[in-house]
């Protein structure tokens, strides 16, 4: 931990605009600001407390909740020391100037300001990280948030098929798989599922390794009699579906974890 800190600033950081609040080592307010998110604004935000609290980046902390993003990245490149601290935490400090549960982005960024001046043991300072490392976090994140994805997309093919083609899910737990895609799409309902020719099936297993399965399985269970009667499923036409970006997200799914794998096996070597 620097001794050379002159200066003490809170951002509360958000998706559009975020409000900053400087103050000097007796916790005097110096000045406060919003700056809007995105490339000019985090510039200006950084001069602006360069110039506001007339020191260099190195004698000035600044606070802030989340450990990571642009915010902190661009931050720590001009040589800022910047502190992060828990959530929860942040709202013990915030009882210390008020009991109202009302979001006041002003509020938190002087609170986040004037904790790090007074509690600064309860932050943790934040350094420039390996690219590789930082390159893994973003892929992770990516990898997870497109799952998440991907498994409310298969709710909702699961969904549909369970009102009116309910004989399809008996052929895989994953609706969303690769495969079963391609099966709905040459067989969309019942009626085209009676017309699938089992060389056809073979192909498409073939094509997606498919070998848990055979095609002589894949043609009989979509035929067998459907347990609704309803007009969808007694339709040669498939009924309304997903866009076709739902087999974006599972290409997508797959990158993100191939490049996961490579960033970590880069990074142990």
């Amino acid at each position: 931990m620097s001794n050379n800190v002159r200066f003490y600033a809170g951002v509360d950081w958000a998706t559009e605009a975020h409000q900053v609040c400087l103050v000097d080592g007796g916790g005097k307010i110096i000045d406060e600001r919003a700056f809007a998110h995105g490339g000019v604004g985090l510039a200006e935000m950084c001069g602006w407390l360069e110039t506001t609290s007339g020191a260099e980046p190195s004698a000035i902390a600044v606070a802030i909740e989340t450990p990571h993003g642009p915010v902190v990245e661009i931050l720590l490149e001009r040589r800022f020391q910047v502190d992060a601290v828990n959530p929860k935490q942040l709202d013990r400090f915030r009882d210390r100037h008020t009991v109202a549960g009302a979001k006041d982005d002003r509020r938190d960024a002087y609170v986040l300001a004037d904790a790090l001046r007074t509690d600064r043991h309860c932050f943790r300072r934040l350094r420039v990280e390996d690219p590789i490392v930082i390159e893994l976090r973003e892929w992770s994140r990516m990898a997870e948030d497109l799952q998440q994805e991907r498994n409310r997309l298969a709710n909702r093919v699961r969904e549909q098929l369970w009102r009116y083609y309910p004989q399809a899910l008996e052929l895989g737990d994953d609706p969303a798989a690769d495969w079963f895609l391609d099966l709905w799409a040459l067989a969309p309902a019942p009626a085209k599922a009676a017309r699938l020719r089992e060389s056809r099936a073979a192909s498409l297993l073939k094509a997606n390794r498919i070998r848990r399965i055979d095609a002589a399985e894949v043609v009989r269970m979509p035929r067998a009699r459907s347990r609704s009667s309803s007009p969808a499923a007694r339709s040669k036409r498939r009924p309304p579906t997903l866009p076709p970006w739902r087999r974006a997200s599972s290409w997508s799914t797959s990158r993100s974890s191939r490049r996961t794998e490579g960033s970590t096996s880069s990074a142990r070597v």
